[in-house]
């Protein structure tokens, strides 16, 4: 029964997963730093998924892992782990249940990236 009900998720999952548009795109991207300043990006590219986009405009950095990368640069500002500072990514004000790595994006669509603080 564990067997079926995990081959269910996994069909589900390739079956319902969001899919990525090709082609020319203009999303916005809204970076809060520490300080509460907020900087605004308008992002032209033909990137699939959120990290290509913002890897070509050079806005985030980090660290592989098995599970894509982790995000600790945005836009110059290292989160320290020491404070418990991370990035977290919304996306019209929802938090993304994706990673950069898996987040297609479509044109016109709004990001946010904000430095917070607390596990």
């Amino acid at each position: 029964v564990l067997l079926v009900l995990i081959a269910a998720d996994v069909i589900a999952w390739v079956c319902l997963k969001p899919e990525a548009s090709a082609g020319d795109k203009t999303i916005t991207v809204a970076v809060v730093h520490a300080d509460g300043t907020q900087k605004d990006f308008t992002i032209q590219t033909d990137a699939e998924f959120l990290r290509g986009a913002l890897e070509q405009e050079g806005l985030i950095e980090g660290t592989e892992s098995e599970y894509g990368l982790y995000v600790t640069v945005v836009d110059g500002e290292t989160a320290d782990d020491s404070e418990q500072q991370w990035w977290c990514f919304t996306k019209g004000g929802e938090m993304l249940m994706t990673g950069v790595d898996s987040t297609p994006i479509a044109d016109g669509e709004q990001y946010e990236i904000t430095l917070t603080i607390g596990w």
